[in-house]
């Protein structure tokens, strides 16, 4: 959804139509700055391509491109709407979960949570509206194809075209996170990847969002992202008003092994 860069610069939107991207991301060169911003996919625009199911149907060979492995043990009961297939897949160490509960399998409205596990159980923050991809939901997502990956994925990079606001986890500040056009309400794109938290579908943990490294191969999709909100439909990310990313920025530590739980509501209850 929402430089001359190693030779030129596309302009991309998790939105828009064009790109090498899979979620709403940058399609990427030899470097962070050498990224081309497409807007093939949310951070979709990387060209990558969609995400396996949940965390624990990724391949073992997958493991660096996302979710938690099989060897997690399931998180505590507690978080409101994750049934206990879903709860499974969320590691024993993760202390810090953001629930983004879809309103439908095919609909581009979704909320979204950040939990914070406590002695007591999850302790819940504010409820914030926010946009999933076009077309919905899947659990075999693939490039280009307008809906968001279901599953459980770490979160453990961030980045974007302001300077950091103060995040915990690793941000990457560039110029490539630059985006024009307009969306698929016609809305205009700019300023959606002023902040991004990498989504760890379909990539290499502990590198900035603008990788270009797909484990899964490109056909999987990827670049998925949580960005800032355009007022529309992504291409696969998902995306908050710019006052929630940047108090999310804040608030995930990766000390606390945050994590993404994701999907629509009937998924995440499973």
């Amino acid at each position: 959804m929402r430089s001359p860069v190693f030779c030129i610069r596309l302009s991309i939107a998790c939105g828009a139509a064009v790109s090498v991207l899979s979620g709403c991301g940058t399609a990427s060169g030899p470097g962070v700055t050498d990224q081309v911003v497409v807007a093939g996919e949310g951070k979709e625009a990387n060209r990558p391509a969609h995400s396996p199911r949940a965390v624990v149907s990724a391949p073992a060979s997958a493991a660096a491109s996302t979710p938690v492995h099989e060897e997690t043990v399931s998180a505590s009961a507690g978080l409101p709407g994750v049934g206990p297939q879903t709860s499974a897949s969320i590691p024993e160490g993760s202390e810090q979960v953001v629930l983004v509960t879809g309103d439908g399998i095919n609909s581009p409205e979704s909320t979204v949570v950040l939990y914070d596990r406590t002695a007591s159980g999850w302790q819940a923050g504010t409820i914030w509206e926010a946009h999933n991809a076009l077309k919905g939901w899947t659990e075999d997502h693939h490039l280009n194809d307008l809906r968001s990956p279901i599953g459980v994925f770490r979160l453990t990079d961030a980045g974007g075209l302001l300077p950091d606001p103060g995040s915990r986890l690793p941000y990457s500040r560039s110029n490539a996170f630059t985006i024009g056009g307009t969306g698929f309400a016609g809305e205009p794109l700019a300023g959606s990847f002023d902040y991004v938290v990498a989504i760890n579908y379909n990539r290499e943990a502990g590198t900035s969002p603008l990788d270009w490294t797909r484990p899964l191969g490109a056909e999987r999709g990827g670049g998925i992202w949580l960005h800032v909100d355009h007022g529309g439909p992504t291409h696969a990310c998902v995306s908050l008003e710019k006052a929630h990313m940047e108090a999310l920025l804040l608030a995930l530590d990766p000390a606390r092994h945050p994590v993404i739980v994701m999907g629509d509501a009937e998924s995440l209850a499973r």
